[in-house]
């Protein structure tokens, strides 16, 4: 197994469930990556769960973390920046400054931004600035990114109801700067009831280059196969350099600890003993290029 990736991961964390950096973590770690989290907030549990105490933090602590990591030297070990779930504006803005130090110091360095904005069919779960701050400092800043469908269209600012849609979305997006876009849920008439679709495209030559999988749907209450699949995909381009193997190796991995939650019914992702499938996937799926 590969070794040496250092990856800098700015989100949020829980303290009971996997979201945020508490889905990141320990499945990069687990991969052999050095992990250096930063917390974006600390809650006691999912909100999704009802009631739950805890804060979000200042944008200076942020600041604050990063330069000390500046200060004895360490950001040019960085092969990767990840964030994701904000908190607030000011947080961005912080993860932006940080993002921006990073490629000073390694300029090889890749940010991945998972815009956490919301999901179908409830739409937006953050404050109203949240949106904009993604779209206009840090999916430029990124090099790969990974909104589910909801979070596309609002970065596009257009309904997805079909490939050609899809297409326009990508090209939108992608000519705000990032090369890589992973689409983590694509569902609808052109997925069917019975599965769920995710979609790569890069950007090429001034044109998007996508293709799919398509797994199994597995009816879950749990969160955090978002975050989770932030973190593999990101390792796994780090070091195949290619987003359809990064697509279909993180997908397997993903798909495997959701079908033990799924078997177990847990209200949370069984990442703990499910870990095999970070390094030894049970399930394997076979990509199919859209386009061009």
């Amino acid at each position: 197994m590969t070794v040496g990736l250092t990856i800098l991961s700015i989100q949020s964390h829980v303290v009971y469930g996997h979201v945020g950096n508490a889905a990141a973590v320990f499945p990069m770690q687990r991969m052999g990556c050095e992990v250096w989290p930063v917390m974006t907030v600390q809650f006691s549990n999912h909100p999704g769960h009802g009631a739950f105490k805890g804060r979000v933090f200042d944008a200076a602590m942020i600041d604050e973390c990063i330069e000390g990591l500046a200060q004895h030297g360490l950001l040019s070990r960085c092969a990767g920046v990840l964030s994701g779930y904000l908190g607030s504006a000011e947080i961005g803005a912080a993860i932006a400054r940080a993002v921006a130090r990073v490629k000073s110091q390694a300029p090889g360095v890749l940010y991945c931004c998972d815009p956490v904005i919301g999901d179908l069919p409830k739409g937006s779960y953050v404050r109203s600035d949240i949106p904009a701050m993604f779209g206009e400092r840090l999916v430029p800043q990124a090099d790969l990114i990974t909104p589910n469908l909801y979070e596309l269209q609002v970065l596009a600012g257009i309904v997805v109801e079909s490939m050609e849609d899809l297409q326009r979305a990508l090209t939108r997006v992608h000519r705000l700067g990032p090369r890589v876009i992973l689409v983590t849920s694509l569902e609808g008439p052109q997925t069917g009831a019975a599965s769920i679709d995710l979609v790569v495209s890069e950007w090429r030559q001034g044109s998007s280059h996508a293709t799919k999988v398509t797994t199994p749907r597995l009816q879950l209450d749990a969160h955090g196969a978002g975050d989770l699949i932030s973190a593999l995909f990101l390792v796994h381009y780090l070091r195949s350099g290619s987003a359809e193997v990064a697509l279909t190796r993180a997908t397997a991995s993903v798909f495997g600890v959701l079908k033990k939650t799924w078997e177990e019914r847990s209200a949370e992702l069984l990442m703990i003993e499910a870990q095999a499938e970070f390094v030894s996937p049970s399930y394997a799926f076979e990509p199919i290029v859209l386009w061009p």
